[in-house]
């Protein structure tokens, strides 16, 4: 079994989930989130590394998105960078031979565009 790490970010982006639960109504989510986390992915992920996605398997839907797989060739080398689907959530994680390294979470809801910021008061 592997030992599973949250990094920094992820502690980070869990926040933000946290945030954005708040700010949509539906903050009452947030603690059945972190029971299916530590209950059920967390020991499945210790059991079974490899049960994600290869990130790097997928083709790429845009020439952004190959650019940055591109630039990321270095990660592939010593780290595999997987997803895992938990509904309505996507978490990326990296497993290399002693641990498994949780990267990111978001709600599949949450946008990566601040569109308040881009149009201002529009």
């Amino acid at each position: 079994m592997r030992q599973v790490r949250l990094t920094a970010n992820f502690r980070r982006t869990l926040d933000n989930i946290d945030a954005f639960l708040q700010e949509a109504g539906t903050a009452d989510a947030f603690v059945p989130l972190l029971r299916d986390l530590f209950d059920t992915v967390i020991p499945n992920l210790e059991r079974f590394p490899e049960m994600g996605h290869d990130l790097f398997a997928q083709p790429a839907g845009s020439v952004e998105v190959a650019h940055g797989l591109e630039r990321l060739h270095i990660l592939r080398a010593s780290l595999r960078v997987r997803e895992y689907v938990l509904p309505p959530y996507l978490l990326l994680y990296a497993t290399d031979e002693e641990a498994v390294h949780l990267l990111a979470i978001r709600h599949h809801r949450q946008l990566s565009f601040d569109f308040a910021g881009l149009w201002g008061d529009v």
